[in-house]
């Protein structure tokens, strides 16, 4: 074995007696997870005598090492450290415990053995553990992390590390990686590993924590502990994350439910099963996770005389969770996203004592959950984790978690033809040569859209305010309607500005109503919904309001979002005239309650569209439902010059093409989209005109033009109909 005593190193003051404190443990920030790192108060460090960078040890029910880095101001002054939940692990602490911190002596390590948590598909490759695994603390049976490309973790258990005592892994270090799973492993979820929901999990941690590790506190308050937590939000949200997460940092035992597992063929297995789950829970500090609850107990008044085991099982998990026997120290947490699906006996204190909803993150919650994702990420210097966060509107966490895989995938498939696949493996120089740029989270975000709106997300060309000419007016209003509240929330609070409900786009055929609505939805970057009038009608009583109740539910949770309704006269004609029915009727009052009823609508816009604003019901037209109708005539000499610049700033025109002179009387009385269509038959022409040519034949459009002639052919034909009469 080599001689090591070179590369023993002391921290300053390791030569005197070890100095320690005792402190508070807390959370680490979700940058620091997997480090190794434990943050320290600089007052406690200069009282240590240590330096930014140096070893300590950490003494709670176990020993273990990490480097001690200043706190952050904001979290100095309160007497905590701060350690991630591996590190919590390895030390046998939680969150609240009293940690003691010591000086030690430490080396770099000459040999590791490491023991994977999980056995990979592939083999380990040993060179590239030891490049990630490179500057961390160790000691004999830590667990330690390596974050791989994208969002893949893997646990290692450290088997042996020659010497022995605290060491650094270097880029000397052998790293040998056994071929046996460790033992007892198990995934390790930590409240690190969760973004964007610290208030949800502050009322958790209440609720949970606290109950199932310190009970006597609620016995000398002489009060019951809680027994029941309800999560309630979209899915991805977060619900069974946080109650992984609860499970590993109150070392409770955990139980895992789901409606599947329960149910049995035979009569009375499934509610002996339920009757077993908790008799084994109640052996000692237990948490039983009920997901997808609506599935195990739904409403019992909902259901048939055939579906008689469903009965029994709801009325055995009511008295399981509040009957005649007490269940000891077990907490019940259910998770859904149909709330109301479920029986309402269920909900009552006593049972689910607390219902929490998880919401949609807002913007700096989705950082924190990009952070989260990418904190192993080699992310290239021009990606901003905050512009990200700022167009994900409407992601949940896994959302935003495919979103950083599908960046690190479009990366691969970039650098894929450059790997040279006739080696055994590649470089590991080649794989640290990986980075995650802004091109390939932008393709990411054509290929992710919330889940929230997936049902019924809509695909927009790409049309921006320069592809609208004229219709500066309405644009004007658009953009501080939509765009404004969504770039500068703060401006509107100050002002006390609550943002428009509903705009009306109404005006004649071809003046450019969806190609603004198009445009709204490119430049505002909120999440758009197009809603077609006949796709919400349908002939069964109430599914036309359910469809309208949905819609906005959706457009809620994935707000900032618009909500696009074409032809809105089909969906909403005025009451008591002769295209309305009953259906029509019902779908207009749901209609009405939706945009401006007892619960407000919140960050979502209506836009609606129509060339028959006489047709719609008046009750939808006054302000606080459409805040602004905006009528968009047909255009002037100005707006059709614009037009004009639009539809050919990318054709190949000739010297004598004058647009000003075309966007006079040659024009005049056309609509956009008529002008558009001039636009089109002139190019044709041109094309028509070039093939009959001389080079025609053989050439290739080199000197293709479009001359003036065929544009004021074309204008002449779209002014006076576009009907063709085609003789034999």
């Amino acid at each position: 074995m080599a001689d090591i005593s070179d590369d023993v190193m002391s921290t300053p003051g390791a030569t005197k007696p070890p100095e320690e404190l005792s402190r508070k443990v807390a959370e680490a920030l979700a940058r620091d997870v997997g480090r190794g790192l434990v943050r320290v108060d600089p007052a406690d460090m200069a009282a240590l005598g240590i330096n930014p960078g140096d070893v300590v040890r950490l003494i709670g029910d176990r020993e273990t090492a990490a480097k001690a880095m200043p706190a952050f101001p904001m979290d100095r002054g309160k007497g905590i450290v701060q350690i991630d939940g591996l590190t919590r692990d390895n030390a046998k602490v939680s969150l609240g415990d009293r940690i003691r911190l010591e000086t030690t002596r430490y080396a770099v390590a000459a040999r590791v053995k490491l023991a994977p948590a999980e056995l990979p598909r592939a083999g380990t490759r040993k060179d590239y553990v030891a490049k990630l695994l490179e500057g961390l603390v160790i000691t004999e049976g830590d667990r330690v992390r390596a974050t791989l490309m994208g969002t893949r973790t893997r646990d290692f258990t450290v088997l042996k590390t020659v010497p022995a005592g605290p060491v650094v892994i270097s880029s000397t270090t052998s790293i040998d990686v056994s071929q046996q799973q460790a033992s007892q492993a198990r995934e390790r979820i930590a409240y690190e590993d969760i973004g964007g929901l610290q208030r949800e999990l502050s009322s958790i941690r209440e609720m949970i924590e606290l109950p199932l590790r310190h009970p006597e506190i609620f016995e000398q308050m002489g009060i019951d502990p809680p027994k029941g937590v309800l999560l309630q939000g979209p899915p991805g949200c977060g619900k069974t994350l946080i109650a992984r997460a609860v499970a590993n940092e109150t070392d409770a035992k955990f139980f895992g439910l789901s409606g599947p597992e329960i149910m049995h063929k035979f009569y009375g297995e499934s509610e002996a099963h339920l009757r077993k789950v908790f008799e084994q829970a109640a052996k000692g500090p237990s948490i039983i996770f009920l997901d997808e609850i609506d599935a195990i107990a739904p409403k019992r008044t909902g259901l048939g005389s055939e579906q008689q085991v469903e009965r029994r099982v709801v009325s055995q998990l009511l008295t399981l969770m509040d009957g005649l026997q007490s269940r000891g120290q077990v907490i019940v947490i259910g998770a859904t996203n149909l709330p109301d699906a479920i029986d309402p006996a269920l909900r009552r204190p006593g049972r689910f004592d607390r219902e929490i909803t998880i919401g949609v993150p807002d913007k700096p919650g989705r950082l924190q959950i990009l952070q989260v994702h990418t904190r192993g990420m080699p992310l290239a210097e021009d990606v901003s984790l905050d512009r990200l966060a700022q167009v994900t509107h409407g992601f949940v966490g896994a959302d935003l978690q495919s979103l950083c895989r599908e960046a690190a995938m479009a990366r691969l498939r970039r650098m894929f033809p450059t790997f040279d696949l006739s080696q055994d493996q590649i470089p590991v120089e080649v794989l640290q040569k990986l980075t995650v740029g802004v091109e390939d989270f932008d393709e990411a975000l054509t290929l992710v859209e919330p889940s929230a709106i997936r049902e019924v997300f809509t695909e927009v060309a790409d049309v921006k305010w320069a592809d609208v000419g004229g219709l500066e007016e309405a644009k004007r209003i658009l953009k501080e309607s939509i765009e404004w509240p969504a770039l500068h929330p703060d401006l509107f609070k100050k002002a006390a500005i609550v943002p428009p409900k509903g705009i009306l786009l109404y005006g004649p055929p071809g003046v450019g109503k969806t190609l603004l609505a198009k445009a709204v939805a490119t430049e505002s970057g909120a999440n758009f919904i197009s809603v077609k009038g006949p796709a919400l009608m349908s002939r069964w009583v109430g599914e036309t309001e359910r469809a309208v109740r949905d819609l906005f539910h959706k457009a809620k949770l994935a707000s900032p979002c618009i909500v696009f309704l074409d032809e809105i006269d089909s969906i909403a004609p005025r009451r008591g005239g002769s295209e309305a029915t009953s259906v029509t009727d019902r779908t207009i009052a749901q209609l009405l309650t939706e945009m401006d009823g007892v619960q407000e609508l919140r960050g979502v816009v209506v836009l609606a569209a129509t060339n028959r604003k006489d047709l719609v019901d008046p009750a939808l037209l006054r302000a606080g439902r459409f805040d602004f109708l905006i009528k968009l005539p047909l255009p002037d000499a100005i707006a059709r010059l614009e037009i004009l610049k639009v539809h050919t700033r990318a054709r190949p025109l000739a010297d004598d093409v004058d647009l000003a002179a075309l966007a006079g009387a040659p024009s005049n009385g056309q609509s956009g989209a008529d002008i558009e269509l001039a636009c089109r038959n002139a190019s044709l022409a041109a094309i028509r005109e070039y093939l009959a040519g001389p080079s025609g034949a053989v050439g290739k459009g080199e000197d293709l033009v479009i001359g003036r002639r065929h544009f004021e052919a074309a204008l002449h034909g779209t002014a006076g109909g576009r009907v063709i009469t085609s003789g034999f």
